[in-house]
């Protein structure tokens, strides 16, 4: 199974609560933290969400 490598590349200060409770639970709590997560269908929505604050690389 493909890998995505997933890194918060902008601050979470002042988002949506929503917004925030998805980067929260991908596993990025500081900036320019990287988390590594399998490429399922449920990992790319919660991406899409937060598109604009995160950087996503294939492993």
């Amino acid at each position: 199974m493909a890998k995505l490598k997933i890194t918060l590349i902008k601050s979470l200060i002042g988002r949506l609560p929503k917004h925030r409770q998805t980067a929260y639970h991908l596993g990025l709590r500081r900036m320019h933290q990287t988390v590594v997560k399998d490429d399922t269908a449920s990992i790319n929505g919660m991406v899409d969400q937060i598109r604009y604050l995160v950087q996503v690389e294939e492993c």
